[in-house]
């Protein structure tokens, strides 16, 4: 919790782009790489029941994009005893892996960075101000949008007694009225924030002094990412103990 935020957004961002790029048949591979994310959140105290909790909504989503591989791809690329498995198949289960690592990832940089450091830390690399802006605005006025349709939700359930959900001919007026209460609150805000000196910047409060360990600790996990990019570890220490 007291790297600098700097250094866990490089090592985070790094672990995604080198988990993406793994072969889609490369399962032995990408299976290595949820050491990284483990690894963090027992070192930050985290449980991981905690992220599959918090990302519950997010998860089957992940897993749900790589369903139908196995249909299109029907090649067996692997015998497991005399049960042929087909490359769809292991592209499936390699992606669903990719999807839930890097959300377990972002999940631990979300839990041990508040979201101030992060935008601080873009701001640090030239990241545009109306991109972390908005990343910021986003994160904090999300519940603003949630309440809004609570609140027409609560209404509509008023005036419609015994339905469940909200019926699908009202579908259009709903998200219309939700759009129109979300520009007025956004207009609101906007203009109390300007009262307040906004100007299109955010000044940041300054951050607690970072540990010394940060780019020690950043240096050493882009070197074992890469490492484990580079060479098939579990074929390595196959071959060791074989």
């Amino acid at each position: 919790h007291r790297l600098s935020p700097l250094s866990k957004l490089f090592v985070t961002v790094l672990y995604i782009v080198v988990t993406v790029s793994f072969h889609k048949y490369d399962i032995s591979g990408v299976f290595v790489m949820v050491l990284f994310p483990l690894v963090g959140y027992q070192v930050g105290m985290i449980l991981v029941h905690t992220c599959f909790h918090k990302l519950r909504v997010v998860m089957p989503l992940v897993c749900a994009v790589g369903l139908f591989n196995p249909f299109f791809d029907k090649r067996i690329v692997l015998y497991i005893g005399a049960v042929g498995v087909s490359g769809g198949v292991i592209s499936m289960l390699t992606l669903m892996m990719k999807g839930i690592f890097c959300l377990m990832a972002s999940f631990l940089l979300a839990a041990t960075t508040s979201i101030e450091d992060i935008c601080r830390a873009l701001r640090q690399l030239h990241v545009p101000k109306v991109l972390t802006s908005l990343l910021l605005l986003t994160f904090r006025y999300i519940s603003v949008l949630l309440d809004e349709a609570a609140i027409m939700t609560d209404a509509y359930r008023l005036r419609a007694p015994g339905q469940k959900g909200v019926h699908i001919s009202a579908w259009g007026s709903f998200l219309g009225q939700l759009l129109l209460r979300s520009m007025d609150r956004a207009t609101a805000l906007y203009e109390s924030m300007e009262l307040r000196g906004y100007h299109g910047e955010f000044h940041y409060a300054q951050g607690r002094p970072s540990s010394r360990a940060s780019w020690p600790f950043a240096i050493g996990c882009a070197a074992l990412i890469v490492l484990a990019r580079l060479y098939n570890l579990p074929a390595l220490l196959g071959g060791l103990f074989a």
